[in-house]
């Protein structure tokens, strides 16, 4: 049995019976839950949250975790959303007969794919973020962007979006002050909505 690390919380990994692949910018949630319920027959293996930059590189990425762990596990499954991929990740999953939680983002789980599709014609100006977002806004999107070597790009980047929704998982109160300081820095209204 091994252990990781995401994003500071130890879980293990290698006891379980059913393995949950993860998009990265997921995991610490999913871990959370496993944690909270004491799902001990789960085990969680991450993807790297920075191919959300490259979406055409996720389905291999993907494929890649379930063929190292084909034959450890008595089921498989995939907890990320299409995420940009257009429906490549659901075809590779077919060919590997691997099924993943339904969505098309990751912003979808925490509202509610049904809450998520409905708001979508009102929310096409929002900019989301995460707990996971707020976090690593500078890594995750700022530098990754190059927003730090030429900040008149984030016009470019950000200037179609109206506001800033975040998501809040935890009520963390310096991840809200983070998410107000994002909103302000780009000039976005602010929006918070707590889904836990």
């Amino acid at each position: 049995m091994t252990e990781t690390r995401t994003e500071g919380r130890k879980f293990r990994r290698g006891a379980g019976r059913v393995l949950l692949i993860t998009c990265g910018a997921l995991a610490r949630e999913v871990v959370g839950l496993i944690e909270a319920n004491g799902w001990h027959h789960l085990d969680v293996r991450g993807v790297d949250a920075h191919l959300h930059h490259r979406p055409a590189l996720i389905p291999d990425a993907v494929r890649g975790r379930i063929r190292e762990a084909r034959g450890r596990y008595r089921k498989i499954y995939v907890v990320y959303g299409d995420c940009g991929t257009a429906g490549a990740l659901d075809r590779m999953l077919a060919e590997e007969g691997v099924e993943r939680i339904a969505g098309p983002h990751c912003f979808a789980f925490y509202m509610g794919n049904q809450v998520f599709e409905d708001a979508a014609a009102a929310d096409m100006t929002s900019f989301y973020l995460t707990d996971f977002f707020c976090r690593h806004f500078e890594t995750f999107v700022w530098r990754a962007l190059g927003l730090d070597r030429d900040p008149r790009m984030a016009e470019m980047v950000f200037g179609n979006y109206q506001r800033i929704v975040y998501l809040a998982q935890t009520g963390d109160a310096d991840l809200l002050v983070r998410a107000r300081d994002i909103a302000e820095r780009l000039g976005l209204a602010f929006e918070v909505r707590y889904h836990g």
